[in-house]
C-alpha cells in the first residue's frame, strides 16, 4: 500500500528532493482532493449532455407555425 501511495504522490507530481519531503504527502491530498473534484465535476456535465442528447422537438414545423413568443409587440411600429 506504500508503495502505490508512493506511486500516486509522484504522479501528481511530488518530488523526492530534501527541501520539500516533509510537505508531499500534504501536497499529494490536497492535488487529489483538486483531481476528484474535477473529476465529478466532469462526470456531471457529461451526463447532462449525454442525458439531454436527443431532446428536440418531434413537430419543428408546428412550432415554426405558432411561434414561441405570445406576447404581443408594438417593434414595428412606428
Amino acid at each position: 500500500m506504500l508503495k502505490l501511495w508512493r506511486i500516486w504522490k509522484y504522479s501528481l507530481g511530488s518530488f523526492s528532493d530534501d527541501k520539500t519531503k516533509p510537505f508531499d504527502n500534504y501536497v499529494a491530498i490536497i492535488r487529489s482532493i483538486i483531481f476528484v473534484s474535477l473529476l465529478t465535476t466532469n462526470f456531471f456535465i457529461v451526463s447532462g449532455v449525454i442525458k439531454h442528447w436527443n431532446d428536440v422537438p418531434n413537430s419543428l414545423s408546428e412550432t415554426k407555425e405558432k411561434g414561441f413568443c405570445k406576447a404581443p409587440s408594438n417593434i414595428y411600429e412606428d
